[in-house]
């Protein structure tokens, strides 16, 4: 991770996957990432397709043959994007370590993960608040059921999503840059 790229990260072209449950400011800190590197932003959710959304929508879960192709198109839309221009955000949920495996083969380009976490109690307060997202609060536990944190021998961070946006794009800067 020598080579200087145009986003000042330090790094030849990679990815940095915002992951997490839905409700945790995945989208937030994602577009505060690609603020401040002045790099694109892919919202995962845009690279569902429209039967996922619908599923979704009528509060039934994904399987795992519903997400592979989803992965699978935004893991490529992250590896184009990022060595075109050196860096691609993306907001993702990622939520279990093959998920996550599938995306870095996708891409073909390093990725790092920042996993937002917080208590089911908050996640379930910002879903309530939030207007025309098609993910129903009611999937919030099987959401939290699915989620397979990070573990040390992933390129991953852990932060608190309960923490300020800039504190949260602050942190995971620093990590970046110096991984």
């Amino acid at each position: 991770m020598k080579a200087k790229d145009g986003n000042g990260t330090g790094a030849r072209a990679h990815g940095i996957v915002v992951m997490g449950v839905s409700g945790t400011g995945k989208t937030t800190l994602s577009e505060r990432l690609g603020a401040q590197l002045d790099c694109p932003v892919l919202e995962g959710d845009a690279f569902h397709s429209a039967e996922n959304v619908a599923k979704m929508r009528t509060g039934h879960a994904l399987t795992d043959a519903d997400r592979w192709p989803w992965l699978d198109r935004l893991g490529a839309a992250i590896g184009k994007t990022a060595r075109n221009g050196g860096t691609a955000i993306a907001a993702c949920s990622a939520l279990r370590r093959v998920y996550r495996e599938r995306l870095r083969a996708a891409a073909g380009v390093p990725l790092y993960f920042v996993f937002l976490d917080t208590d089911a109690q908050e996640i379930a307060r910002r879903m309530n608040g939030r207007k025309d997202h098609y993910m129903p609060p009611s999937l919030l536990d099987s959401q939290l059921a699915t989620l397979e944190r990070p573990t040390a021998d992933e390129c991953a961070l852990t932060l608190d999503a309960g923490l300020p946006p800039e504190t949260l794009a602050a942190q995971a800067l620093g990590w970046v840059k110096g991984a």
